[in-house]
């Protein structure tokens, strides 16, 4: 398998490009630990002055920033930049190397601490902010090129670390933006540096166009979305950036002095940018989405999660066990293969030894053979010997020939069996060292056995392992279904909660027409009959003042004459015609004064009280005017007091005694309607 060529890192890319202004570029620096914490190994440093002067709080009050940093948990919480002389380079974190860690740091003090502390200076808190995204740039680049890798570096739109990514690109552009002052308000938008990319890179002007052109974007800020995806899509979104932080005289117009794209984080930023060209990316961009998109960062996608480290280990004990089961059965063919190979060396071993034994009887009959025969030659040649002295000498001539011929024959025979027996000597050694060989190839066959035996037993625990993890997946599998059913009831629930939502919706907008047409009716009523209304409430006010005083005249006058008529005993009949004149005309007073009160008291809207609901009890309860038993409701008509449904009681009005909105019936709704319209008032 073909080696993954090594990614260009942050460092190296900074280390290559010139610094945009005076000294060194400075990626993340060790920090120090404050009292009561402990330094990281290697980083500790000399405390830092504050950037006014002044020491630093006790306590924190404020609310606090979280800044990442990289090392290993806790160890390197709450530290601090180091002095500004201090211009080093870090090395970059290897790929086993742990992820950055959140920080908590406060901007300002408390308790014993000066309230013209070095923290409540903004300078301060603009670097905090700054490390802040330059760290989380880091984390996403960084999270966005392994994942890459992991999927083959061909990404879309809907992978969310990539929109993490373009979701923390937004906050280091908009780090410190100028606002905009229009007729409108005061505006943010980092589209006008991005914008002028074009004039510094000519190759920038392609996407600007294809971004002016593109349907739907209707803001700035969506503008500027497109712009990076498709600087990201072009591959030259960290050479774009480059050109700009170097223009510091026109970034000026657009950021604060101590803005991210202003200092040197906004350039280690950019160097980091360069990993991103070996990810390909495709995007589908809508303008209306990139509109309306919230740009929040997602920590959790940061954060590691104990549980699921706890989870992979698992899976890595499981797995080197499978491991470790393979090569125990690839073992055992192993040495079922070299028993096999023993066995017939054995075999083979045991036929040539019955061989070299018959061999070696053969070999010890012909030896006694040729013994006897020596032997036999020996009378012989005594016999001749004997003989030739005792004979003539031709007899000794053809006997020494004989004789001669008896003892070549007897070398032969001699030569013949010092043959044999080294032959059978040679036969003797290799039959001991086949003993020997025998004798070892058995232990050998003794310790495989040992050695099987011990590894089918491993064996056999490693099977009972499986069916344990077997029954544990198993388990999980039912959770995880149990789960994914859970997870469907609550989507349906979800989905009819939401239908819910858009019924309710739809009612709210119904009542809200209605309430905005009666407001529109109230506002005309008013406007035609207000004057009206103040006249006829005038009105009432001096005839209830009248009635006030005509009864007051009239308790005066009747204790009058009860004094007159104890005075002058004899006037009895005259009493009673005066005072029947007096009720006469009181009764024609009190008529007089009767019709405008009822008049005024009849158009006055009376609140539901007792009466009401009294007539509420004891009416039945069906609507007057669609005679439904099923609409029933207690409402009353403030104008006829009859009993109405819902339906049939929908409309409000102010009545001409009161300017506040009143529930009447349709049909004195029309009634009163069309009696406004048709006064001339």
């Amino acid at each position: 398998m073909a080696e993954t060529p090594p990614l260009p890192t942050a460092g190296a890319e900074s280390c290559s490009e010139e610094p945009a202004r005076g000294g060194e570029w400075r990626p993340e620096e060790p920090r120090r630990a404050p009292a009561g914490g402990t330094d990281r190994e290697g980083e500790a440093g000399p405390p830092p002055a504050s950037p006014a002067g002044q020491s630093e709080p006790d306590s924190p009050v404020a609310a606090p920033f979280f800044l990442l940093y990289p090392g290993d948990g806790g160890a390197g919480f709450g530290v601090r930049p180091p002095p500004p002389q201090q211009r080093s380079w870090r090395t970059p974190p290897s790929p086993g190397s742990p992820l950055p860690f959140l920080l908590l740091s406060y901007p300002s003090g408390g308790g014993g601490g000066s309230s013209g502390s070095g923290k409540h200076h903004p300078n301060y808190l603009m670097a905090n902010e700054r490390m802040n995204l330059m760290n989380m740039a880091k984390l996403s680049i960084k999270g966005l090129i392994e994942s890459a890798l992991n999927l083959g570096r061909t990404l879309d739109s809907d992978y969310a670390p990539l929109q993490q990514f373009f979701v923390v690109m937004e906050h280091c552009l908009k780090h410190g933006l100028k606002a905009k002052k229009t007729f409108l308000g005061q505006n943010k938008s980092f589209w006008g540096p991005l914008e002028l990319v074009e004039k510094l890179v000519p190759e920038a002007a392609e996407i600007t166009a294809s971004v002016k052109d593109l349907p739907g974007l209707k803001t700035p800020v969506g503008r500027g979305r497109a712009w990076l995806r498709l600087a990201l899509m072009q591959k030259k979104l960290s050479e774009y950036m480059k050109a700009l932080i170097n223009k510091k005289e026109l970034l000026s117009e657009f950021y604060e002095p101590n803005a991210l794209m202003m200092e040197e984080e906004g350039a280690i930023i950019a160097g980091l940018l360069v990993g991103l060209n070996v990810i390909d990316a495709n995007f589908c961009m809508k303008g209306e989405d990139l509109d309306s998109q919230v740009g929040v960062i997602d920590f959790s996608m940061y954060l590691k999660d104990g549980n699921s480290s706890k989870g992979t280990e698992g899976d890595g004990q499981i797995t080197a066990i499978l491991d470790q089961k393979n090569y125990v059965e690839e073992l055992n063919r192993h040495l079922n293969a070299t028993v096999n190979n023993l066995q017939a060396k054995v075999d083979a071993l045991e036929k040539s030894n019955t061989k070299l034994t018959e061999e070696l009887a053969v070999a010890n009959n012909r030896i006694i053979t040729l013994q006897e025969e020596m032997e036999r030659v020996k009378e012989e040649s005594s016999y001749i010997l004997e003989s030739n002295r005792k004979g003539p000498k031709q007899d000794r001539t053809a006997e020494g020939q004989a004789l001669s011929e008896a003892r070549k024959h007897l070398k032969e025979e001699t030569q013949l069996r010092l043959d044999v027996e080294k032959e059978l000597e040679m036969q003797i050694s290799m039959r001991q060292e086949m003993e020997l060989a025998m004798k070892m190839l058995e232990k050998d066959v003794c310790e495989k056995q040992d050695a099987l035996v011990s590894l089918r037993q491993q064996l056999d625990d490693l099977r009972a392992l499986k069916h344990e993890l077997a029954f544990k997946l198993q388990s999980s599998d039912l959770g995880v279904k149990q789960k994914s059913e859970l997870n469907s009831r609550l989507e349906e629930k979800t989905n009819q909660m939401a239908a819910t939502i858009k019924q309710l919706e739809q009612r709210l907008r119904q009542a809200e027409r209605s309430r905005q047409s009666a407001e529109l009716d109230n506002r005309l009523f008013k406007q035609d009959f207000g004057d009206k209304i103040n006249s006829l409430q005038l009105e009432v006010e001096e005839l209830t003042r009248q009635r006030n005083q005509l009864e007051l005249e009239l308790k005066q006058e009747k204790e009058r004459r009860l004094q007159n008529d104890r005075s002058i005993p004899g006037r009895g009949s005259q009493k009673s015609e005066s005072k029947m004149d007096g009720k006469h005309k009181m009764q024609e007073e009190k008529v007089k004064l009767k019709k405008p009160l009822e008049e005024s008291h009849r158009l006055q809207p009376h609140p539901m009280d007792e009466q009401d609901q009294l007539l509420l009890s004891e009416k039945p309860q069906v609507c007057q005017l669609c005679q439904e038993d099923g609409s029933l409701t207690k409402n009353v008509c403030k104008n006829c007091r009859g009993t109405f449904c819902d339906a049939c009681s929908t409309n409000e009005l102010p009545l001409p005694s009161s300017i506040k909105l009143e529930r009447v019936c349709n049909p004195c709704h029309k009634h009163l309607m069309k009696q406004y319209f048709t006064s001339p008032s």
